[in-house]
């Protein structure tokens, strides 16, 4: 069995939880968030813990059960706290800023990026090189950070780019530095 799996989750007190043998539904003040469970898993809820259970032990449900526990956690966690990450412009120039449902990038092109903010995200600048996002659901919460790293990402000889707040950038010495 999953180590991952047999752990029990706590449930909040202003968090709602729904299931039917094929969807969940976790509600709470930050939003809605639903999830398909396979067949081979079960879920009980008892006393404010839920618990993920695995029917048969077969090597596809051992493989599902520690997976689908950590998704049905982070479900939890974001609609009662919301996930952030924060991304960092580094360079002569990069600026970021909001206009309305678009994050406008300078990030040293011709032209600037205008990225579209989905629904689910609120994206905050700081400063004009800090952006900050947060929303409920990880998962694309993640995607949209890493597409917005995609158009600079760390460069290693002068550590130019955006980057994750806290990331170390392995640094070059270059032709130099021999």
């Amino acid at each position: 069995m999953s180590r991952i799996g047999k752990l029990p989750i706590k449930i909040p007190s202003d968090v709602d939880i729904n299931y039917n043998e094929l969807n969940l539904t976790v509600k709470g003040k930050y939003g809605t968030l639903e999830n398909q469970i396979p067949q081979i898993l079960g879920i009980e809820q008892n006393d404010g813990i839920l618990m993920v259970t695995l029917k048969t032990k077969t090597r596809n449900g051992k493989a599902l059960h520690g997976l689908y526990r950590t998704l049905i956690n982070n479900m939890i966690v974001g609609v009662s706290e919301q996930f952030e990450i924060v991304l960092n412009l580094t360079g002569v120039g990069y600026r970021a800023s909001v206009q309305q449902n678009l994050l406008v990038l300078n990030l040293g092109y011709s032209h600037t990026v205008d990225l579209s903010i989905p629904n689910e995200l609120t994206v905050e600048v700081k400063q004009n090189t800090t952006i900050q996002l947060k929303s409920h659901d990880k998962e694309k919460l993640g995607l949209f950070a890493a597409q917005v790293r995609s158009w600079r990402p760390p460069e290693p000889y002068k550590g130019k780019g955006i980057s994750y707040e806290g990331e170390v950038i392995q640094r070059k010495a270059g032709k130099s530095g021999k």
